[in-house]
């Protein structure tokens, strides 16, 4: 019998090998890419589409790992922008401590939020967080430190640690792609950690994580905070390289967008969203000044996606039999 289980355990010990030296040959071949990019991309592109797969990856942390829909996340993103936006322009905060300020906002409004939204769930949770996400949005409109329409302009960059001038898009390039490469680690961390595994476990089979005993409510509020923590550096991160945050950044649309980043990539996947987001940023980028019109060509791909690939680009790559070959399916 022994001998039987070793027999039965080697080959998923070489899949697990296999896929360490996959995702270790990508994540060096990832890294050199993001380093020489602004060498042959416009630096502020590369920084917004760094923002959004930040973004998209904390939404995907609550829908994917524990599956909650939420269609308020732009509650943090543009909370988060407007909280940094505001610090640093009329507080004279640095940078640092600016994004810092918005996360906590962005966290705080999670806590709020995920308060009220996680007593329920499917569609009505859904339901809760566009509501409270609506509310906001006319919270900001009519908010006087926001500047209503007009949004916060000029927001300076700063100085980061008070020496690395980061009016230049080099340096603020590179201080975004730390800023990501940390949330990434975060996120990855908190995926593969206890609490991961339990998160996982509720969105698989919630009364039975219950009959063992886990407090799911506390559970999903954690997912929930953490979530909107990291869409808020996401959010804090865009208002320094745009340097304005305006009340598109709260709008509905904006979790919509999140949303289809999310699906095209691949939900439950680590780089899956961040490959929805490149995709969506960059025929945003590409298509802006052609004479297509650029939500109906990503509606018609995400049709596609929906119809041909039903875990998303990415999910279904992992898949497939190459995916499944190089050790991605139990990667995941």
């Amino acid at each position: 019998m022994s001998e039987m289980t070793q027999t039965a355990a080697k080959p998923r010990i070489e899949r697990s090998a296999t896929a360490s030296r996959t995702y270790a040959i990508f994540l060096i071949i990832g890294l050199v890419a993001l380093i020489l990019a602004p060498m042959f991309f416009y630096p502020i592109f590369l920084m917004k589409l760094l923002c959004f797969a930040l973004f998209a990856c904390a939404f995907n942390l609550l829908l994917g790992y524990t599956g909650l829909l939420s269609f308020g996340h732009a509650t943090f993103f543009g909370g988060a922008a407007y909280f940094t936006a505001h610090v640093v322009k009329e507080w004279g905060f640095p940078p640092e401590l600016g994004i810092l300020t918005g996360v906590v906002g962005a966290a705080l409004l999670g806590l709020i939020m995920g308060f009220f939204a996680i007593r329920r769930q499917g569609i009505y949770f859904a339901m809760i967080t566009l509501a409270l996400s609506q509310m906001f949005f006319f919270f900001c409109l009519q908010a006087k430190f926001t500047e209503g329409e007009d949004g916060i302009q000029s927001v300076p960059r700063g100085h980061l640690f008070g020496f690395i001038d980061l009016s230049g898009s080099t340096n603020m390039y590179y201080f975004v792609l730390g800023v990501f490469l940390i949330g990434m680690v975060i996120i990855w961390r908190f995926i593969n950690s206890p609490f991961g595994m339990i998160l996982r476990s509720i969105r698989e089979n919630e009364p039975r994580a219950i009959s063992l005993g886990y407090s799911v409510a506390r559970y999903k509020l954690g997912a929930f905070v953490m979530s909107a923590a990291l869409a808020g550096l996401a959010g804090g991160l865009k208002a320094l390289v745009f340097q304005f945050a305006t009340l598109t950044d709260v709008a509905w649309q904006m979790s919509g967008e999140v949303i289809l980043m999310t699906l095209l990539g691949g939900i439950g996947t680590l780089i899956g969203p961040i490959f929805g987001a490149g995709l969506v940023v960059t025929l945003q980028n590409y298509l802006a000044t052609s004479q297509f019109p650029v939500t109906i060509v990503t509606g018609v791909i995400f049709m596609v996606c929906v119809l041909v690939f039903r875990r998303g680009i990415i999910g279904e790559f992992y898949a497939s039999r190459l995916g499944r070959k190089l050790g991605f399916e139990h990667r995941r």
